[in-house]
């Protein structure tokens, strides 16, 4: 039975301070259905968050036909502000994902009317405390009822909330991360740059494996030559070698992340050289070990930055930099986060205020 919306206060055991991510959602939730002998996608509705209710023949459980995304609303100094940090990129990136897995796309006014609405009738579930956020998670799986290898005519897409705290435990602290020729997630013409459920599913028999040696994360090499860089599991990657930022070019293998496009433009910005570029794991271990690897960061909506201060390949350990955040993360860091609480100027008109 559907729960009945309620503060955020109600909650027992609620506490800002340890929320952790994605363990806590919020009582109401967007759904819209799609039927292609309908019309296409039907009347949004807004209600109380419930369960779903699938056939054991859905073809979401079978043939993987799925994609998702995910967003942060913000508190601002404002009381009525809820902030949002370009979503129109997400929902940009939403429906490329949709077009490469052969599901209906969504029109980006109604998602953002719709989504908008949602967070308004929830706003009390923002959370305030620093580095909180209220996570949105918009996602559509396909709901026909058939075994057989075919796009599906019937589409459920549906928004839930979850007010969050950092997604890594340690926090705006450096992260050690291990290096994986042993495995590979995504080659060009595959899904590596679709945000769906099958990506990450790739990814998690290396991502256990790191985290029993006691890595945070694993860093993917081209599935061809097992030397070129892609990206991290949940986060796209950045190196500051000498004075130069560099980071993997957009090639159809890896997620074109919305803050690592804010990454490069802020860089930028900032009087850096910026490079997007072809960069192996062995030109990272050689200027690691003459001393040119001055940062490494992880760039994603979850953790916005995240410094890396140790790289572990083919059983050796390199340090990045001091072992330190570094003074570029740290800067990001901190004007992202700014830009995202209104708590700092916006020189690119990024933020979007759905408070009213």
């Amino acid at each position: 039975m559907a729960s009945v919306p309620r503060n955020r206060a109600d909650l027992p055991g609620y506490d800002e301070d340890k929320l952790g991510f994605g363990n806590i959602f919020t009582d109401r939730m967007l759904t819209i259905r799609y039927a292609e002998n309908q019309g296409g996608w039907q009347k949004p509705h807004i209600g109380p968050r419930e369960n779903l209710a699938l056939h054991p023949a859905s073809m979401v459980l079978h043939y993987g036909q799925q994609v998702f995304e995910g967003l942060k609303a913000f508190a601002g100094p404002d009381e009525r502000d809820i902030l949002l940090f370009r979503p129109d990129m997400n929902i940009a990136r939403f429906n490329r994902s949709c077009e490469r897995l052969c599901i209906p796309t969504i029109d980006p006014q109604l998602f953002m009317d719709q989504m908008s609405e949602l967070l308004r009738l929830e706003r009390d579930w923002i959370p305030r405390s620093p580095g909180t956020s209220l996570y949105i998670r918009p996602t559509v799986i396909a709901t026909d009822e058939h075994l057989g290898v075919r796009p599906s005519h019937t589409y459920l897409f549906y928004i839930i909330l979850s007010p969050v705290g950092a997604y890594y435990p340690e926090g705006f602290e450096p992260v050690k991360i291990m290096v994986t020729d042993a495995y590979v997630r995504a080659c060009r013409g595959g899904l590596g740059e679709a945000k769906t459920g099958a990506n990450y599913a790739a990814s998690l028999k290396a991502a256990e494996d790191a985290h029993a040696l006691g890595f945070t994360q694993v860093l993917w090499l081209n599935a061809v030559d097992r030397s070129t860089i892609e990206e991290v599991g949940t986060m796209n990657i950045f190196f500051r070698i000498d004075d130069e930022i560099v980071t993997p070019a957009l090639e159809g293998t890896i997620l074109p992340g919305v803050t690592r496009d804010s990454v490069i433009k802020l860089a930028k910005e900032m009087g850096m050289k910026v490079a997007e570029r072809a960069i192996t794991i062995e030109e990272v271990i050689e200027a690691a070990g003459a001393g040119r690897l001055k940062e490494m960061f992880g760039s994603g909506t979850a953790a916005v930055i995240s410094p890396v201060s140790h790289l572990h390949y083919q059983g050796k350990e390199y340090v990045v930099g001091e072992g330190k955040t570094g003074p570029v993360a740290a800067e990001l860091f901190d004007r992202i986060t700014g830009m995202q609480t209104g708590t700092k100027p916006d020189p690119f008109g990024w933020v979007v205020n759905v408070g009213r």
